[in-house]
């Protein structure tokens, strides 16, 4: 399933349930002018890539899975790392190295929340290689 860009206008949903579905990398779910929230699957052994937002704070939850979260500082010395579990989040302040590793053996299924947004309105990256394909 992957789910429509529902930004900026008013919408409800289950995002637990929401992001259960995607099996998308990363896909937009509401885009507003303020805020954005995505939903992400990350398969077993592989992580959302270390990265930092200079000008965005991050919330993401852990849907469903395990994970470790490594934050920090310095992009090669991360000095925060911790285990997660399902029901578990991460607050992320704009200008810190982030990454989160699936530890576990199913796909990892994560909602995150950026403000303000930091995906143009309605992205869909169906490969975590197609996410890194547009950075560039």
């Amino acid at each position: 399933m992957c789910p429509r860009d529902k930004g900026p206008d008013p919408y409800a949903t289950n995002i637990e349930r929401l992001a259960m579905r995607n099996q998308n990398f990363r896909a937009a779910v509401w885009t507003g002018c303020h805020l954005q929230m995505t939903a992400m699957s990350i398969l077993p052994c592989d992580d959302i890539g270390l990265e930092m937002h200079e000008e965005t704070d991050q919330f993401i939850r852990i849907e469903k899975g395990v994970a470790v979260v490594e934050m920090g500082n310095c992009k090669r010395e991360p000095d925060f790392r911790q285990k997660l579990c399902e029901g578990d989040s991460i607050f992320v302040p704009a200008g810190t190295w982030h990454n989160i590793i699936n530890i576990g053996r199913i796909p990892l299924k994560i909602s995150s929340i950026y403000a303000p947004p930091n995906h143009k309105k309605g992205t869909v990256h169906p490969t975590k290689a197609d996410a890194k394909h547009e950075e560039y």
